[in-house]
């Protein structure tokens, strides 16, 4: 792949993630829909680690995943609906918005990032966790800092946010890369890791996830990237502030009663499925500002 066509591969598909393509809007009174229907649908990802993703059983676990049942309890009460049904649907990076925004999810338990551009057609719960993207590289590519990536190619996955940094990148410090779109994360490691690129951006947390389940995790090394801060949220419904308000009070309660902290510690600390190995990833300094005064804000 030469660098323009590569350019204007990455380019494409940050178009798909940034841009706002038209979705057909359904009505924005969730907890109605749910009432009618006697179902709550929750869109996971398959390989989201350790947000959403799928274990051993091929059955979606994840820290989202946990925070989205407590919100099926509070829907269930306040409803007064003990037997709602609960429906789950596999999302990706390109479908998890337009599922959202059509009616086939009520809310997404993944790993997604909160920005503008996606709230111009989807909301978002309180930042549920705080990254920032990094470079996960072969350590025997050689690679120590971004500025070994020059003309090499990466790998970044379709839909993220990584798509527009990688482009942003290789635009501002003409790094001549060539680049691969993975479908999803998943496919994106295996491009890592039969050394078809050297380098995959993507946010932190997803890579130690990736780096941690890996065959041989030492082969890979993560490398900082000088970005900003990244807030994820559950993604919901636009213009529906009565189910937005049930999702935040069900968060913010979490983390005020000391219960968010655990699930942080058996999601991030602790061993976790499909290999029973720990990310080891302690909470940072700004999730825990966040955990202290739950918002949505974004920098």
């Amino acid at each position: 792949m030469n660098t323009k066509s590569s350019f204007l591969t990455i380019a494409a598909a940050y178009l798909l993630a940034a841009n706002v393509p038209t979705f057909a809007q359904t009505s924005g009174d969730t907890l109605q829909k749910i009432k009618e229907t006697g179902a709550i649908t929750l869109g996971y990802r398959e390989s989201s680690v350790p947000f959403s993703f799928l274990d051993s059983q091929q059955k979606p676990v994840g820290i989202s995943m946990d925070l989205c049942a407590a919100v099926v309890d509070k829907v269930k009460q306040q409803l007064s609906m003990p037997k709602l049904e609960v429906k789950q649907v596999a999302v990706n990076s390109s479908n998890r918005i337009p599922l959202v925004v059509n009616g086939t999810v009520d809310i997404e338990c993944g790993g997604t990032a909160n920005n503008a551009a996606r709230q111009k057609q989807v909301a978002f719960s309180v930042a549920t966790f705080v990254s920032q993207p990094l470079w996960l590289v072969r350590v025997d590519s050689g690679v120590k800092s971004p500025a070994d990536l020059k003309g090499k190619t990466i790998v970044v996955t379709q839909g993220s946010n990584a798509v527009g940094f990688a482009r942003k990148f290789n635009e501002e410090q003409k790094m001549a890369l060539m680049t691969i779109v993975a479908k999803d994360h998943g496919e994106s490691m295996l491009t890592l890791d039969s050394n078809r690129a050297v380098a995959w951006l993507e946010d932190d947390i997803l890579l130690a996830g990736e780096k941690a389940n890996s065959r041989n995790s030492a082969s890979f090394a993560l490398v900082p990237g000088g970005f900003d801060n990244i807030y994820y949220g559950l993604m919901l419904r636009k213009d529906d502030p009565a189910f937005k308000a049930l999702v935040d009070g069900v968060i913010g309660n979490l983390m005020k009663s000391g219960e968010y902290d655990k699930l942080y510690k058996k999601w991030f600390e602790s061993p976790i499925p499909p290999r029973n190995v720990s990310l080891a990833f302690p909470m940072t300094e700004k999730l825990k500002e966040r955990i202290k005064a739950p918002s949505d804000r974004i920098d």
